[in-house]
This record gives structure tokens, C-alpha cells and sequence, in this order.
């Protein structure tokens, strides 16, 4: 049953909130960053100081350049077709630069989900061994420096660096766009700029995370020379347009990252159908492939403990291959600051690639891959903030969770850690999302598995623009659609604005205490967080309650530009 309240919901002004100057400075990928040792806790490390380089021109050259982040994904560009992106540019582009894609060994992750989470566990698994490692991921949260990190230490790419290596290729890159008629993009010569970065600081292996499918990404230039390792972690119903309309076509352009002979490892689970294409693929490339999923691997999570701010997953995980290659190790009470049963899977799927390294040769030890995994943090994936961080953007009595999910799998993934976590804890989700995500599917999925008390959708541009970011109008309709659909009671408070006081919102909330609370901002997450406080507070009284923000890691890192200290 619909309920609709009438009236302008209103709310009030408040102080604009700034990051500290030097804040994601201080903190890798704005979270943290661990000394290399098997015997010290996890501590925050001081990253390399830039010493007030201003980033103006590189950031001014990047924004210049064709970025498929901010306008959308041509249709079939992905694919493995005339349509699809032109790796041949790609390659021209490595060979004026001195191929320095061969410079190096690497382990290639493509996937729908799970690609950053498992590059993140392994990188820490190799770290902590005292491997040089250079990462290159994408998308990022505050700023660009955060896609490239190299060294013994989990540091992102100074300003310095980068700055000065722009200069020292410039000439090049700007030679290769005149001769490639303006048509390399943005991530195109990112990615070229990362490997130059990576064969200059002679790192031992990169991870690489794959932007968009596999098969015609530009980072897909390795040949089996340079790959050690192909991970595919999960294949599921995103970016369908540009990768062919279907979950087949879909696992056909990620398996394009699978090379001669190189072992590929598969995460999954996945549909029988789905795992045959990306199994008879690697049969024609005479590929070994490891199961993440396989019968003999069993892991998992026996309990959480609070440690002050910190939650942390007790886990054990048994790996016992035997097939194509055989792996074993065993992990007994892991504390994963990662929480989730997605996110086991994903430290199962990293440790399989961690011990395929190991059968080719590669020294890591078992410490070193209890270790790494327990020293994994990775922000805005089901990330609790602290009491200090909550209470910076001016919120008090209340827990916050942020987390990137944004497809329906994802949703069901996220409300099922939460119920586990806070299962009985009044709730709040506030959403934003890019045009091109299934709206519809992920909301149903996560209003169905939390049943939260109230949901405010809101806006957050997409890499800088308004062009992919959805009304939240919109994201509304389609929130009380599901509710509906699911028999649940909704009132529809209106649109949440500043003004003068909240009493309309607040005697909304009470007009029907059982129903689902649904409204939309326009202004800032912060502020509908605070609109949330405020609505679980006349909710809930004196309880504990949980605002959860998801939908994009784009709303992530507006609450995280948020924090103040």
C-alpha cells in the first residue's frame, strides 16, 4: 500500500563539510597502508610525501582526452568484433613508448565483481613475501594516483612521479594521438602510462585489473611471455550493451584474457553453462585451470569479532586441488578485516592464485599468504566507519557502512552480510547509482533481504559529470515499485531539501510507524545521511540503527571527501 505525503519535505542547513587538506595523502586508496612484516599488526604507514606538487597539468591533460567513465560505453565496444575497441592502437601506442608492457611478469584479472578485492588480497600476499609488486585497478575513489601503486609497500603513485614522467613522454603520447587520428581515450593512455611507470621501477610482477570485459580492454597486450597468471572472478549481467547482450557473450569477452599455457583461475561460482565457455576456452589454449569453487575447497565464516572500531570475520579456509594443478594449504582462524561471504570468496580465489604463483616457482609462504590476507583492507568495500570518522561529518549515535555494490548479486551479497553483522538493528539506506546499472534489480534485491526502516535516493556525479548520474526521482519510482511489489507498506516522503526545520519529515515518519520510509535529495549524501539519523532516531528512540550508503563507488567517495579531522 502506497501512502503519499503531500507536502514539501524539508531539511536543515548545514555547514558545508571539507576534506582536510592532504587527507587520501595519508591514507592508501584512503584507507590504509601496512608495514612489511609477519610479525607487526596491522598499522597506518605515513605514504610517499608529495611535497605540495600540484597535479594541475596532469589532471588538465587526462581531462582533455575521450573518457568512456564519464559518458558511457559504446555499444558492443567491448567485444571481441570490428565494433570493439582497437587493441592495434593500444599496441602502437606500447611500441613508440618501447613496449614496456615485456618488461615485466604479471597476473591478469578480469570479472564482473570481485576484480579489485581479489587484486587487493593478492597484492598483500606478495607484499608481505617482499616482492616488489605494481598494481593498476580502476575505477578510484578520490583521485587518479590511486589506480597505480608499485614498490615493496602498499603506496600509490606520488604526484612527483607521475607529473615528471607525463614530461618525459608527453611528446610521444601527443605524437601517437595526431597519428591516431584523436581516437586513444583517456584509459588507454593511462594504462600506457602505468606500464611505462612499472618497467621504469623495475617491480617483479604487476596485477592487473582489466577495465571493461577482457578480450579488447587495453590492458589485454600481455602475451603468455610476460602472463603468469589469468584470474577470472565472476561473470554476471553488467555493462551488457558493450559487451554483447548476454551472460554468453559476456564470459566469451572476459576469457579473452586467457593466454598459451598460462594457468587460468576461476572464482565463480558460476552457472554450468557459463564455466563450460570459459573451461573450453582454456582448453584451446591449452590453459590448466584452478576452481575457486572446486570440491576440494572448503572455506568458512565462523564468527565475527569487534575489536574497538574494527569487525573482523574469523575464517578458515581448506585448499586441497587436485586436478589440471594441484594446490594445497590450509588457513585456520584468519581475521578478515574484509567482511562477507563474497569477499571469502575473493581471499580463496587470491590464495589459488598465490599458490599457482608458487607452483611456478615463485617463493611465498604460507605466513606470508595468512598474513596478506589478514592485512587486506580495501575502502568503500563493506567499510564500517569509525566513531571518530561518523562523528566528523555530523553524525552521532548512529553506525555507518559504505560499500561500492551496485548490481543486483551485489546487493544480495551486501544485505546478507549485513543481516549477519546487524541483524537487529533499525536500518536507513541511502543510494545513488549511474544510468547504465539495473536500478530496478539491485533495489528490489537489497529492500528485500534488509526490510530497512527508511531508504533515501539521492545524486553523485560519475567520474566528475552529470551526464551518467540518475535522477533520483527516478531511482525513487523504481524503490517504491519494489517495495510494493514485495507487499511491503511505503510512505512517500517527498524530496528531502535544506530549510528551516524537519517537522514535516518527522511527522511523516510517524503517521504510519510500520511502513518503509522512501524519499530522494538532490544535494549532497551527507545530508541525506543526516536526514536518515534523523528519521531512524524518531524511529527507533534510544536503539542503535545502521545507515548503510551503496549503489556506486561514486557516492563512496563523497562521504569519504566528507570526513574531517
Amino acid at each position: 500500500m502506497l501512502r503519499y505525503i503531500s507536502y514539501h519535505c524539508v531539511f536543515p542547513r548545514y555547514g558545508s563539510l571539507l576534506p582536510r587538506s592532504g587527507f587520501h595523502s595519508a591514507f592508501r586508496r584512503l584507507g590504509f597502508a601496512y608495514p612489511h612484516s609477519t610479525k607487526a599488526k596491522p598499522t597506518m604507514i605515513a605514504v610517499r610525501n608529495d611535497g605540495g606538487v600540484d597535479m594541475s597539468e596532469f589532471v588538465g591533460y587526462m581531462e582533455k582526452l575521450k573518457n568512456y567513465e564519464r559518458s558511457g560505453v559504446p555499444k558492443d565496444a567491448g567485444m571481441d568484433s570490428e565494433e570493439g575497441f582497437d587493441l592495434g592502437r593500444m599496441r602502437r601506442l606500447l611500441r613508440r613508448l618501447g613496449d614496456p608492457h615485456l618488461n615485466f611478469k604479471a597476473v591478469h584479472i578480469a570479472g564482473t565483481k570481485g576484480k579489485g578485492s581479489t587484486l587487493a588480497f593478492l597484492s598483500s600476499i606478495l607484499r608481505e613475501e617482499g616482492y616488489s609488486v605494481g598494481c593498476y585497478t580502476s575505477p578510484h575513489l578520490m583521485t587518479i594516483r590511486e589506480r597505480i601503486s608499485f614498490g615493496k609497500f602498499d603506496e600509490y603513485v606520488s604526484a612527483t612521479v607521475l607529473t615528471n614522467l607525463l614530461h618525459k613522454i608527453k611528446g610521444i603520447i601527443d605524437q601517437s594521438m595526431e597519428l591516431e587520428n584523436g581516437a586513444l581515450t583517456h584509459f588507454e593512455i593511462f594504462t600506457a602510462i602505468a606500464f611505462t611507470l612499472f618497467s621504469q621501477e623495475k617491480v617483479e610482477i604487476v596485477i592487473i585489473e582489466a577495465g571493461l570485459g577482457g578480450a579488447r580492454d587495453a590492458t589485454n597486450v600481455l602475451t603468455s611471455n610476460e602472463l603468469t597468471t589469468a584470474i577470472i572472478t565472476t561473470i554476471g549481467e553488467e555493462h551488457l550493451a558493450a559487451l554483447g547482450g548476454s551472460l554468453e557473450s559476456i564470459a566469451m569477452a572476459k576469457s579473452g584474457i586467457i593466454k598459451q599455457d598460462r594457468p587460468l583461475i576461476i572464482g565463480g561460482p558460476f552457472e554450468h553453462h557459463i564455466e563450460s565457455i570459459l573451461r573450453d576456452k582454456a582448453s584451446l589454449m591449452c590453459s590448466p585451470v584452478v576452481s575457486a569453487s572446486d570440491p576440494g575447497i572448503k572455506s568458512i565464516v565462523k564468527s565475527y569479532e569487534k575489536r574497538g572500531d574494527k569487525l573482523f570475520q574469523i575464517c578458515d579456509i581448506f585448499i586441497n586441488v587436485k586436478k589440471d594443478l594441484p594446490l594445497y594449504i590450509e588457513l585456520c582462524d584468519l581475521n578478515l578485516s574484509m567482511l562477507g561471504d563474497h569477499q571469502l570468496q575473493n581471499a580463496v580465489t587470491a590464495t589459488c592464485g598465490a599458490l599457482c604463483l608458487r607452483s611456478q616457482g615463485w617463493k611465498i609462504s604460507d605466513e606470508s599468504i595468512h598474513v596478506g590476507l589478514e592485512h587486506t583492507i580495501l575502502p568503500g568495500r563493506g567499510q564500517f566507519l569509525t566513531k571518530n570518522e561518523i562523528e566528523s561529518i555530523g553524525l552521532s549515535g548512529v553506525s555507518v557502512l559504505i560499500d561500492g555494490a551496485h548490481t543486483e548479486v551485489s546487493a544480495r551479497s551486501l544485505a546478507g552480510t549485513i543481516r549477519k553483522i546487524c541483524s537487529n538493528e533499525s536500518m536507513a539506506l541511502v543510494v545513488a547509482m549511474a544510468t547504465d546499472k539495473d536500478h530496478a534489480s539491485f533495489l528490489r534485491a537489497l529492500i528485500s533481504g534488509l526490510r530497512p526502516d527508511v531508504v533515501l535516493l539521492t545524486e553523485v556525479s560519475i567520474a566528475g559529470s552529470k551526464s551518467r548520474m540518475t535522477p533520483s526521482s527516478s531511482l525513487k519510482t523504481s524503490c517504491v515499485q519494489g517495495a510494493m511489489d514485495l507487499g511491503i507498506d511505503v510512505t512517500d516522503i517527498g524530496e528531502i531539501t535544506h530549510a528551516k526545520s524537519m517537522d514535516g519529515l518527522l511527522i511523516s515518519s510517524k503517521e504510519n510507524p510500520n511502513a518503509m520510509l522512501i524519499g530522494c535529495a538532490t544535494e549532497s549524501t551527507v545530508i541525506s545521511m543526516k536526514a536518515a539519523n534523523e528519521l531512524l532516531k524518531s524511529i527507533r528512540g534510544s536503539k542503535n540503527g545502521l545507515i548503510v550508503v551503496t549503489g556506486s563507488l561514486h557516492i563512496v567517495s563523497s562521504v569519504l571527501s566528507s570526513i574531517v579531522f
